[in-house]
C-alpha cells in the first residue's frame, strides 16, 4: 500500500471512527469556535493576537468570536499578572465541558468498542494512537 494510499484510508477511517463515536453535540457550536475552544486547551493561554493567527482570521473576527464565546460563558478574559498590557483568554469549566464533547470520542460508545478486543488488540491500538500523536506533537508543535 503506498503512503497516499494509506493517507486515504486513514482518513476514510478516522471520520467513520468520528462519526459512529462522538458525543451528541448539545451546544451550537461554530467549527471556528470549537478551533478557538481547543487552540486556548492546548496552549494554556491565548491572546486574540494568537488566535486570529491561529486561525488566519482578522484580529477583528477574533474579537468578535471571543465575544461569543464570553456571552455563552465559555471562556473568560484575564489581564496579565506579569504585563498589564496583555490580556489572555482562558476557558472555563462551561468551556472545557462543551469542548470536551464536541472533540472527544463518547467514552461509553468507544468502551462498548473496546470491550470486543482482545488485550493484546487493545495494547497495539493504544500504542498505535499513542506513537501517531506523539510524531504529530513532533512534526506541528
Amino acid at each position: 500500500m503506498s503512503l497516499d494510499d494509506m493517507i486515504e484510508a486513514m482518513n476514510e477511517q478516522w471520520t467513520n471512527i468520528y462519526y459512529l463515536l462522538h458525543y451528541v453535540h448539545e451546544e451550537p457550536l461554530t467549527h471556528q469556535a470549537v478551533r478557538l475552544l481547543q487552540y486556548i486547551e492546548k496552549n494554556g493561554e491565548a491572546t486574540i493576537g494568537d488566535l486570529a493567527e491561529h486561525l488566519h482570521i482578522s484580529h477583528n473576527t477574533a474579537s468578535e468570536h471571543t465575544k461569543r464565546l464570553i456571552q455563552k460563558g465559555f471562556v473568560t478574559k484575564q489581564r496579565s499578572s506579569r504585563d498589564e498590557r496583555k490580556v489572555f483568554v482562558a476557558l472555563t469549566e462551561e468551556g472545557r465541558r462543551v469542548l470536551y464533547r464536541h472533540t472527544r470520542l463518547d467514552r461509553d460508545k468507544l468502551r462498548k468498542v473496546l470491550e470486543n478486543f482482545s488485550s493484546s488488540d487493545l495494547e497495539m491500538i493504544r500504542k498505535a494512537f499513542s506513537m501517531l500523536s506523539e510524531e504529530a506533537e513532533k512534526c506541528f508543535r
